[in-house]
């Protein structure tokens, strides 16, 4: 699929559109995130796997730690430094899986829960309007397009990862 350029390809008014939103609902909801960072008295990364964290568990399918350092792109390492900090702040405890004892998920304490509540409950009426207000079949639509372009996204860093970057190109020098 390298094949294509998007550089050089004519887009429709309407895929240049979505474009420009999914940009700008990542914009959006990254600025979300810095202010959950602040109410919740986190760095920015800490505040994010939180809320990967209370997700996964609300979803009934805690993250374990592997999971998490995928799902927001820091190397286990990392990942394993910042669950570390969430415990020792009372944002998180780990816990043993009933199922395989082996296999450690990640859940969100009672304080981080309220705190993450109390933000919702400031911030987040209107994700959730927009998102109740959609019909099942638009979000089943939504969802489809979503599942490809996180497919799309997600083959293209694979190739990325194990193709080294050629040497990036140089203005002539005059």
């Amino acid at each position: 699929m390298a094949a294509l350029n998007s550089l050089s390809m004519t887009w429709s008014d309407l895929e240049v559109a979505v474009m420009h939103r999914l940009r700008d609902w990542t914009m959006a909801s990254d600025e979300l995130n810095r202010h959950l960072s602040t109410w919740m008295g986190l760095p920015a990364s800490d505040a994010e796997a939180l809320g990967q964290i209370v997700w996964a568990v609300q979803s009934g399918e805690p993250v374990a730690p592997a999971q998490l350092a995928r799902q927001i792109g820091m190397t286990s390492g990392a990942v394993s430094v910042l669950i570390d900090r969430l415990e020792r702040a009372g944002h998180v405890t780990r816990r043993r899986d009933d199922a395989d004892r082996r296999r450690v998920t990640l859940h969100p304490t009672a304080t981080a829960l309220e705190g993450m509540e109390r933000f919702l409950g400031f911030a987040g009426a209107e994700v959730a309007a927009a998102t109740r207000e959609t019909t099942a079949e638009e979000l089943r639509i939504i969802r489809v397009f979503l599942d490809r372009m996180t497919d799309a996204a997600a083959a293209a860093n694979a190739r990325l990862r194990e193709t080294p970057a050629p040497h990036p190109p140089r203005a002539p020098q005059r």
